[in-house]
């Protein structure tokens, strides 16, 4: 009998592993506490090692906060909390952040194909209030449309050279590869700026956009795993290939509207095998241990149990996928960020 229940047991998994990743990596609240690296591509992917950005800070505030995509890999992080110094010093308010990825990224339960790496961001073309959001102000507020839907045209009431400034500082780190945009934005863009135009060869148009900007960096050292984005075309981008984006072709309605999206089919067998790994890699402590506060340097995951695994690890190529367990009670440096305040029940 007991054979005959390995036998089903065995026979049984290559069913419960069709799962959908979706709802494997929607479901995790924490990060896996290993070394940070992407594996896969930015739409079908994961990573581990991440970090969050916390909810509130001087200069940026975390909106839809129930979603819990406030994580990254460590080097993108960094990238918006000193992005959203910078934009503040150029006289932007503060950044208003969006989606980043899942704690352990893979495909998400709604919305993006893409964020499944920790290398992308969505910031909102809305500026942050002068006062603090409330919790429910920050799950319902809505961003300001800034592109005309009939005529794909921007607002010209809304736009200001603030937003242009602000795309620009966002183009100017090397490690942004794209920045995504409405095509009417890039249009907005092509039409008025003058003198250094090279930074627009990473402002792409694509579709939707229309109240927030995507920034993408490239694949990060260490992440072996990691599959680069073939490199945006030279020149400034305003040319033919943007006048398309003007013609009736890419807006005409899709021929097979119910045919389902990427993220609603895809299993486990469709990402990196590495991917189960981090599923199976250990949690960190807690969240806080695992949030960025700005100081330079992103704090290291720490595995939840000191306990050593019952059995080998798993690894990815020649290295380990093992906890990292530097540091694990070092206090948070205090750089004048609030902590983040905890989400009021239901």
């Amino acid at each position: 009998m007991a054979a005959f229940v390995g036998a089903f047991e065995f026979e049984t998994r290559p069913v419960m592993a069709e799962e959908l990743a979706k709802n494997l990596f929607g479901a995790e609240k924490l990060p896996a506490a290993t070394e940070p690296r992407s594996f896969g591509f930015y739409s079908k992917g994961c990573f581990s090692g991440g970090v969050a950005i916390p909810l509130e800070g001087d200069t940026w505030t975390v909106m839809r906060p129930s979603r819990n995509r406030r994580w990254g890999h460590p080097a993108m992080i960094a990238l918006l909390e000193k992005f959203s110094r910078d934009a503040e010093a150029d006289g932007w308010p503060g950044l208003l952040l969006g989606d980043i990825s899942q704690p352990r990224g893979g495909p998400m339960l709604s919305g993006h194909a893409s964020h499944q790496i920790g290398l992308d961001a969505d910031i909102w073309l809305t500026p942050k209030p002068s006062r603090e959001l409330t919790m429910a102000e920050r799950e319902n507020k809505s961003a300001r449309l800034m592109v005309d839907p009939k005529t794909h045209r921007v607002y010209d009431r809304l736009w200001t050279p603030q937003h242009t400034q602000l795309l620009k500082r966002a183009a100017s780190y090397p490690e942004v590869e794209r920045i995504l945009v409405n095509p009417g934005i890039k249009k907005k863009l092509c039409d008025t700026v003058t003198g250094d135009r090279s930074w627009l060869r990473k402002i792409r148009p694509f579709w939707g956009h229309d109240y927030h900007f995507h920034v993408r960096i490239g694949c990060q050292p260490g992440s072996h795993g990691c599959k680069e984005q073939a490199a945006t075309t030279p020149g400034d981008g305003c040319d033919k290939s943007l006048a398309w984006w003007f013609t009736e072709e890419p807006w005409r309605p899709n021929k097979n509207p119910d045919a389902p999206k990427a993220r609603d089919i895809m299993t486990m067998a469709s990402l990196p095998k590495e991917c189960r790994l981090v599923l199976q890699a250990p949690a960190p402590v807690s969240a806080e241990a695992v949030t960025y506060y700005g100081n330079g340097r992103p704090p290291v995951a720490v595995a939840a149990s000191p306990e050593p695994a019952p059995t080998p690890p798993g690894t990815i190529g020649e290295t380990p996928l093992t906890p990292v367990t530097a540091s694990a009670f070092a206090p948070t440096p205090k750089i004048g960020i609030p902590l983040p305040r905890p989400r009021p029940g239901n």
